[in-house]
């Protein structure tokens, strides 16, 4: 019999399964509604940054931050578990009415402004992408992450329509520090309703000071952020982009590498960098992927650096085709 309460702490557990902000429960994925429930927009910045304060996801990063990004009690621990449990078992679902051959992510920088050409490229590069059948995926951030499921979200609108909202976005709040963020990306969402294009968007509360994007018609958010690392990657089983970025974005391109070197899922997939310069000058990644395959150190990767848009869709549907 277990008895040291700092081991176990059944005392309170099911009160306290009760009492978390979040629902332990939850077997289907978040949409902007879910997260922002209790958002009101407000002109006034004080108030529109009280309001988003007090809405849902604000309450559950607080109080992940009052319990330790790291889980002090067990109780916390489990409460944490149980909801993550579910994502994954909701995410599931979701891949029973969407192929995830036919999954692209998109992986960059969380800090890229609205106002970037980098930011409209992959926004306009996602809408052609989602009209091809594609379904997106991306951390379900702000930055690149945010011009996934902008583009995803605009898909069969005209281009003019996609400018314009991007330079709407733009001019409110060029990032997610600026006070209108959200508030901005609510409003085109408003102003360009649809319900036909579906993406995913798999951000984490470990970073919740970056708020997730609206534009993810689908949102899988976890507390443990390597398990949400491990999904990204493992989801997006029609290739993967990768847009300028720092830290976060390396990780997953090695991260991404082992799975296709070891052929994890019995295949490749394609790793398409977007950005020459900054691939091979600024963070030359790819010139050093290069030369670990000619030694013989990688094996397997299918391996693309350009910078022109048309490039990246016609060697993801020629993968796509071949599958």
């Amino acid at each position: 019999m277990i008895t040291n309460s700092n081991y176990l702490e059944t005392d309170g557990m099911i009160e306290h399964l009760k009492n978390v902000p979040y629902d332990v429960a939850r077997r289907s994925l978040y949409d902007a509604h879910d997260l922002y429930e209790g958002y009101v927009p407000s002109a006034d910045p004080s108030a529109d940054k009280q309001s988003f304060d007090q809405c849902f996801d604000s309450r559950v990063y607080h109080h992940f931050i009052a319990t330790g990004k790291h889980a002090s009690s067990v109780n916390e621990s489990l409460a944490r578990a149980l909801h993550d449990h579910g994502m994954h078992t909701a995410l599931d679902t979701f891949f029973t009415h969407h192929d995830n051959r036919l999954c692209i992510g998109i992986m960059g920088g969380h800090a890229l402004p609205r106002s970037n050409p980098m930011f409209v490229q992959i926004a306009l590069l996602s809408k052609r992408l989602t009209e091809q059948g594609f379904c997106m995926l991306s951390g379900g951030g702000p930055g690149a992450m945010e011009a996934t499921h902008l583009g995803a979200w605009l898909a069969g609108r005209t281009h003019e329509e996609a400018q314009e909202a991007i330079s709407e976005l733009s001019q409110a709040a060029d990032t997610f520090k600026d006070a209108a963020w959200l508030s901005s990306a609510l409003s085109v969402m408003r102003r360009y309703p649809q319900s036909r294009y579906v993406s995913l968007g798999i951000p984490t509360w470990l970073y919740g000071h970056e708020p997730s994007t609206p534009f993810a018609t689908h949102i899988a958010k976890f507390f443990e952020n390597s398990i949400r690392e491990d999904s990204i990657l493992t989801f997006a089983f029609g290739g993967i982009i990768y847009a300028p970025g720092s830290a976060g974005t390396m990780q997953e391109i090695f991260q991404d590498a082992v799975q296709n070197h070891y052929l994890s899922f019995g295949f490749s997939s394609p790793m398409v960098f977007l950005g020459q310069r900054f691939w091979t000058e600024d963070m030359p990644v790819y010139p050093l992927l290069q030369q670990l395959m000619a030694a013989g150190k990688y094996k397997n990767l299918l391996l693309t650096l350009t910078d022109e848009p048309a490039e990246i869709e016609q060697v993801l549907m020629q993968f796509r085709d071949k599958r």
